[in-house]
């Protein structure tokens, strides 16, 4: 398994992506104010990002020549996009097939490099529950069917562990790492929440790391929200996901395991926000969060050769 071979080796702070939903952008109703984009892509750029992925469905243009027209207008480029996918369901299977080959040939397209595939319940996020073993050897076939249909468009898939899907707690992304031949996201915060601890995620399948999503997260907020008694929309408003490095995940240990061991991927601060009440004004709100983020990652003390691979991202203000 390639760790991110699409991605050129470059330093350390060059590597990081945004995300638009770090900026509060979600289409799930009552989540929050959302901001136009082209505030939004404004901020990224101000921040010093070159690259971000797609976000909410129809928050950014989905034709791929509009797409990256708008990108290029804010001197940023698309790395991917998180798709979600029903596997495990074979009256679905048609539907799931389909849902792939249009999002891979968008993102192919609009020269993205990641397929970020989030096993669901159903299209509409429905409650989870457990799954058959028939079940699961449909969902572990068809995640290889994605890996192949990734390959062939030249894309990297990376499965996301995420609340509330099929991949929630640790067992469960076990069993698809032991059953699959796919590519996974790091993302430190989710995976800590199931209780995958990130850095052993790191020590055990570094092999199949193709993506990172860094995470931090408030334990005492999120595990009512993985015990069901809140829905993840409330903990994300009280602030579950908080800036990197003011959390309970070791985000510093894990991206100098995660580079030491030679991924040279992409890091996306996917900081998952919600704006409640007044909009802020421009130059503030989520944008001072993620730049509080960048600036904890740039002070980061990497040491050996990464030391001499961390340049202050260009256009940050610190």
């Amino acid at each position: 398994m390639s760790t991110g071979a699409a991605v050129a080796a470059t330093p350390f702070l060059q590597r990081l992506a945004a995300a638009p939903i770090s900026w509060g952008i979600c289409e799930v109703p009552g989540w929050g104010a959302q901001l136009p984009p082209e505030r939004v892509l404004d901020e990224m750029r101000e921040l010093g990002f070159a690259t971000t992925e797609l976000g909410a469905a129809g928050y950014l243009p989905e034709e791929p020549a509009q797409l990256r027209t708008l990108l290029a207008e804010h001197d940023l480029s698309l790395c991917g996009a998180f798709i979600p996918v029903v596997v495990h369901d074979a009256a679905e299977a048609e539907a799931t097939r389909t849902a792939v080959r249009e999002a891979a040939e968008l993102l192919t397209a609009a020269g993205a490099t990641y397929f970020i595939s989030a096993p669901v319940m159903d299209w509409d996020w429905g409650p989870k529950r457990e799954l058959s073993d028939d079940e699961w050897a449909h969902a572990y076939a068809l995640l290889d069917e994605i890996e192949d249909v990734c390959t062939a468009q030249g894309l990297v898939q990376a499965v996301h562990p995420h609340l509330g899907t099929l991949l929630e707690r640790d067992h469960e992304v076990q069993r698809v790492l032991d059953n699959t031949r796919a590519g996974f996201t790091l993302d430190t915060g989710h995976l800590l929440i199931g209780g995958y601890d990130p850095m052993q995620f790191v020590e055990n399948h570094f092999d199949r790391i193709t993506h990172v999503h860094l995470k931090d997260v408030v334990m005492e907020l999120a595990i009512p929200v993985l015990n069901g008694e809140t829905p993840i929309m409330d903990g994300v408003q009280q602030g579950m996901f908080c800036n990197l490095g003011a959390g309970d995940v070791p985000i510093g240990e894990v991206v100098q395991a995660v580079e030491g061991r030679g991924f040279r991927g992409l890091y996306v601060i996917e900081q998952d926000a919600a704006i409640l009440g007044d909009v802020p004004a421009p130059g503030t709100g989520p944008k001072d969060d993620i730049a509080a983020s960048v600036a904890y990652l740039a002070g980061l003390p990497l040491t050996g050769d990464l030391a001499d691979v961390t340049p202050t991202m260009e256009g940050n203000s610190q």
